[in-house]
């Protein structure tokens, strides 16, 4: 009677084996932390920004400095290869809000989206580290 339930044993074992193995690994986490060469694109033009961040877990702080925008503090988030940094911006006396969104490729290009004043400038950047 107890080599009844072997083949059931086998098929039990089998479908754990297989199901430990096709869960999906846990994304490493971005390294955000450095100076980041910055290129924004938008309809008013390119530029070249500053960007230095520092990296604590999953939370981001640092410093963007451009032309257009100004020197601010800026903080984010970093989950997986998805990172978010925003900041208050003062466009034309203004406070506006700036956001970029945006991932990290295999070789640590980041790219993605800028919204600036909840919609009305948008664009796309592309961020390398020095």
């Amino acid at each position: 009677m107890k080599h009844r339930n072997l083949p059931f044993l086998g098929t039990m074992i089998t479908t754990f084996v297989v199901m430990l193995f096709t869960i999906s690994p846990v994304s490493a986490q971005t390294n955000m932390s450095g100076s980041w060469a910055m290129e924004v694109s938008t309809d008013q033009g390119t530029t070249m920004p500053e960007l230095t961040l520092v990296q604590d877990g999953m939370n981001l702080t640092g410093q963007y400095a451009s032309a257009t925008l100004g020197s601010n503090n800026v903080t984010g988030t970093v989950n997986g290869n998805n990172v978010t940094i925003s900041f208050q911006a003062s466009l034309q006396g203004q406070s506006a809000p700036v956001v970029y969104r945006g991932t990290v490729d295999e070789q640590g290009v980041w790219t993605g989206t800028i919204d600036i004043a909840g919609g009305m400038l948008s664009g796309t950047f592309k961020g390398e580290k020095k």
